[in-house]
């Protein structure tokens, strides 16, 4: 087999597996997931606000703050639904984690001094 042809078939090889590890990103494997959540949350550990009902977006599987509280977040939905996000306003800090489905979604949060569960309920695409 000459040069070339070895040059074409590693540049294909390295093409094709380019093109898989980029179609397996997040960005690109969770648009199913995309819209303006509902997530209520509920403490079940600590004195924290006993529930909570807040507005949060997901664009390209990546979660945004959906509301008008200046709220920080950070997190990522995975193709299988799974969900892990780190969300902070000022020096309190809060992480969660769980499944989304296509409408629904539950799991567990904690921070410093509270903890409990959400859910979610997809309002918009």
């Amino acid at each position: 087999m000459t040069p070339l042809r070895n040059h074409i078939r590693l540049g294909a090889a390295a093409l094709t597996l380019a093109s898989a590890a980029l179609a397996a990103t997040t960005s690109f494997a969770v648009p199913r997931y995309d819209g303006v959540w509902s997530v209520s949350i509920f403490t079940t550990r600590g004195d924290c606000i006993a529930s909570y009902r807040y507005p949060m977006r997901i664009a390209n599987g990546v979660l945004m703050n959906g509301g008008d509280i200046a709220l920080s977040v950070s997190g990522r939905v995975a193709p299988s639904g799974a969900v892990r996000v780190t969300l902070s306003h000022g020096d309190t800090r809060a992480a969660a984690a769980g499944r989304l489905s296509s409408t629904f979604g539950s799991g567990s949060w904690s921070g410093a001094s509270c903890s409990g569960s959400w859910t979610a309920q997809r309002r918009s695409s």
